[in-house]
């Protein structure tokens, strides 16, 4: 079987934007009463369930032999497949969402035979669409973005997530972040990292860097940051941030200050 991955962005595109109209309606009248909690301070809603449940049911119908990892578990037990296989968050920004605070997105990746190939992220609020597909480019609201040229890490702007559950490195991020304050025009954190990533492949900011990070919180940013000529890696390595609970993304001209920054204080 050939599989067209444009056209199937495509469909991924507007599956991600019908659900993000679920996610709306209930925005506008959600009780807070009804949240439950995973972990400390790690927060799940009747939404995010219920949002996981549609994509799936939608993914299916568009690739059958797909298998699934998934935050919330509404597909069953993680299941890679030798080919297909689709990464989602359905709701990356849950305490934003909870709080009322207009930052969060659905965040959907396909691998293909452990390549990243198809990414969307639909930031929910503005209605954006960020679409990639390997050697396609990347897109919000399907129209061409690149990353910036900024060549100084004195000249951009830095996005970062703060820990809030996993705190026995606090005090190194403390540092590092100290450092990207005092040399950028400035910190930046919007509670979603799948927003931060498409932000950077979008040249909203420069660059990106955070850690304790699931594979469905970073698969479809990663790709977009690639395909619109960014470079993403793990703190201090170049290895495959995908699995390994780490990220920084840039726009590749500050990539090496930005591992310099954090390689001062990072073990």
């Amino acid at each position: 079987m050939t599989t067209n991955f444009t056209q199937l962005s495509l469909d991924l595109a507007a599956l991600c934007r019908n659900t993000a109209l679920f996610i709306r309606q209930e925005a506008a009248s959600f009780d807070r009463s009804k949240i439950e909690h995973k972990g400390l301070h790690d927060l799940v809603s009747y939404v995010d369930q219920e949002t996981e449940r549609r994509l799936v049911a939608g993914l299916r119908e568009l690739l059958p032999e797909a298998g699934f990892i998934t935050e919330e578990g509404t597909a069953g037990p993680d299941s890679h497949t030798e080919d297909f296989t689709w990464i989602i968050d359905p709701l990356d920004g849950t305490t934003n969402f909870v709080h009322s605070l207009p930052v969060y997105s659905i965040s959907v990746a396909l691998l293909y035979q452990k390549e990243l190939v198809v990414g969307v992220v639909h930031e929910v609020n503005r209605d954006e669409s960020f679409r990639a597909v390997r050697g396609g480019g990347a897109f919000c609201n399907d129209l061409p973005i690149r990353v910036t040229d900024i060549a100084d890490l004195n000249s951009s702007l830095i996005a970062t997530g703060f820990p809030y559950k996993d705190f026995g490195k606090m005090n190194a991020y403390l540092q590092v972040l100290g450092a990207f304050m005092s040399r950028s025009h400035g910190v930046r954190r919007l509670g979603s990292a799948a927003v931060d990533l498409a932000y950077v492949a979008a040249g909203r900011c420069e660059g990106f860097f955070e850690f304790n990070l699931n594979s469905y919180d970073v698969a479809a940013g990663i790709l977009l940051v690639r395909e619109a000529g960014g470079h993403v890696t793990q703190f201090l390595e170049d290895g495959d941030p995908l699995f390994g609970r780490e990220v920084v993304a840039s726009n590749g001209h500050v990539h090496t200050e930005m591992q310099q920054a954090i390689g001062e204080f990072w073990q």
